[in-house]
């Protein structure tokens, strides 16, 4: 009982007490520090982004008003009063549909034998650990893959197919780990109930599993298709001409974009060149709040609740 009592009043000796109420008080100074340094970032993130915009509907948006007809259906020109962005914004088009049929059934596709029917091995573990960090690799990398496969060893040029197959090759990572992470997030039970009412593999993976994954699935997929539309490196890469003054007709034929026209109006030395790159840059971002509008709405729509 002696003993028990003293290691009591051991444990409840002030020097003790203040040591851990110092240990307490640090770890609630760090928490505090670590909470304001991300406030700070995220403000000054959102400072910066919106700093950013309002410079380019400064800049662009009374060249975009002028004319809105104009510049949207007019080729380019040497007088910035008459250039347009109609072939690059066409090409735009073409480029994420082309894109979109490549990328999206392969990536699906993957994504549903990696979490479905592949079995767990070294092999598989390490496609999946390629493909997660495939997701963060630069653009201009994809670029020089599209370079070197597509554009010379498949002799394809620089054509709208070339530019299409490096943006979906640049897209497949992104798109298969969001569907993936889709999948995964269908409740067992989903499945184990479908095999008890005599369900094959593949019939619970197509009327089960893939529907109710899909609206993460297209969520991730449009998110992916919207870092594309943007990109401007692989593109630079592969040798798409910059100027061009007809639509493409065939998958074969040359195509600019508007990431293309941006940088190359931007590195002109007049002014007015500035202010219809700002004007495209905001037809740029309007295209990007559109498809980025449409994830939300199909992920607040369609997602179900477990």
């Amino acid at each position: 009982m002696t003993v028990s009592a003293s290691a009591a009043t051991a444990e409840l000796a002030p020097s003790r007490l203040r040591r851990g109420a110092t240990r307490t008080g640090a770890k609630i100074f760090i928490d505090a520090a670590f909470s304001v340094l991300l406030f700070v970032g995220t403000i000054v993130g959102v400072v910066a982004l919106a700093t950013l915009i309002w410079t380019i509907v400064d800049d662009g948006w009374p060249r975009l008003a002028a004319d809105p007809a104009a510049f949207l259906t007019n080729y380019v020109s040497r007088l910035p009063a008459r250039a347009g962005i109609k072939a690059a914004l066409v090409g735009s088009a073409y480029l994420m549909l082309l894109t979109t049929l490549f990328c999206f059934p392969v990536g699906v596709g993957a994504a549903i034998y990696l979490e479905e029917f592949a079995p767990r091995n070294r092999v598989t573990n390490f496609v999946e650990t390629n493909i997660s960090n495939l997701a963060g690799v630069p653009s201009v990398v994809y670029g020089l893959l599209g370079l070197g496969v597509f554009a010379r060893f498949l002799r394809l040029g620089p054509s709208l197919l070339a530019g299409a197959l490096t943006l979906a090759v640049m897209s497949l990572p992104v798109i298969i780990v969001a569907a993936r992470e889709a999948i995964r997030a269908v409740p067992e039970s989903i499945r184990l109930g479908a095999y008890a009412l005599g369900a094959t593999k593949w019939q619970t993976v197509r009327r089960q599993v893939l529907p109710a994954a899909l609206p993460g699935t297209l969520t991730g997929t449009i998110l992916a298709l919207s870092r594309a539309i943007g990109e401007t490196a692989p593109l630079l890469v592969i040798g798409l001409p910059i100027v061009i003054f007809s639509l493409p007709n065939d998958v074969r034929d040359p195509v600019s974009a508007l990431p293309l026209l941006i940088f190359d109006w931007t590195s002109r030395p007049q002014p007015a060149f500035a202010e219809a790159a700002a004007a495209a840059s905001i037809v740029l971002l309007a295209l990007l709040l559109a498809m980025n509008a449409v994830a939300i709405y199909l992920r607040n729509r369609y997602t179900i609740r477990w």
